[in-house]
């Protein structure tokens, strides 16, 4: 199975990146941008067929390394390979 993962900030947590890249984008001349938020995107190729498995496994990654439980928000789709 295939986990794709997405990783952004809570509501409430200051985003300096993505305040910069609002500002790089108004400099460019893309007018009418308003708030940028970024976020990390990560794809995950398991061995597990089970899905309710697969489901466990990949939480469990999110919860203890990949996503930052106090600032940050995960979900995640998986994908028969």
């Amino acid at each position: 199975m295939k986990a794709r993962i997405k990783i952004t900030l809570k509501n409430g947590v200051l985003d300096p990146q993505g305040k910069a890249i609002a500002n790089a984008l108004g400099a460019l001349g893309f007018d009418g941008v308003g708030d940028v938020r970024q976020g990390k995107y990560i794809e995950v190729e398991l061995d597990d067929t089970n899905r309710a498995s697969a489901e466990k496994t990949v939480k469990a990654m999110c919860e203890q390394l990949l996503a930052n439980m106090v600032i940050e928000n995960y979900s995640f789709e998986l994908e028969d390979a």
